[in-house]
């Protein structure tokens, strides 16, 4: 089992930045990808980044590409998401998720077996 701890949401102003982390513990050499997604209100829950926790390649969303940079502490087992510039329309609910193997389809929530409880970010406009 892995657990997943999200910290770091909250309260900015538009074009400001924040960052989140994910703090994995458990058997978190079975992790072959981390990523995030993200659920605003009202909405389907949906895929923000991702990377592959060996090698490093990283996966972003077009909305968050050029904004947003995913990264890895390996020593830490803590994932970050660095949001930069943001907008109102990133407020959501951000989600730290976990996968056992990295898969093609890695944008769906079902290549993910770990789930973090969620933290929130809300954008002021």
């Amino acid at each position: 089992q892995v657990q997943l701890v999200e910290s770091g949401g909250g309260l900015v102003q538009a074009g400001n930045s924040l960052r989140l982390s994910c703090a994995a513990s458990g058997r978190t050499v079975s992790s072959d990808a981390m990523g995030w997604f993200r659920q605003a209100p009202g909405k389907e829950r949906e895929f923000v980044s991702t990377i592959r926790w060996r090698i490093g390649f990283t996966y972003y969303a077009d909305s968050v590409k050029g904004r947003f940079t995913i990264s890895r502490d390996n020593a830490k087992n803590t994932l970050y998401l660095q949001m930069n510039s943001l907008k109102p329309e990133d407020t959501a609910v951000y989600y730290c998720a976990a996968s056992r193997v990295f898969s093609s389809n890695y944008a769906m929530e079902g290549s993910y077996d770990y789930w973090g409880q969620g933290t929130q970010v809300t954008v002021s406009s």
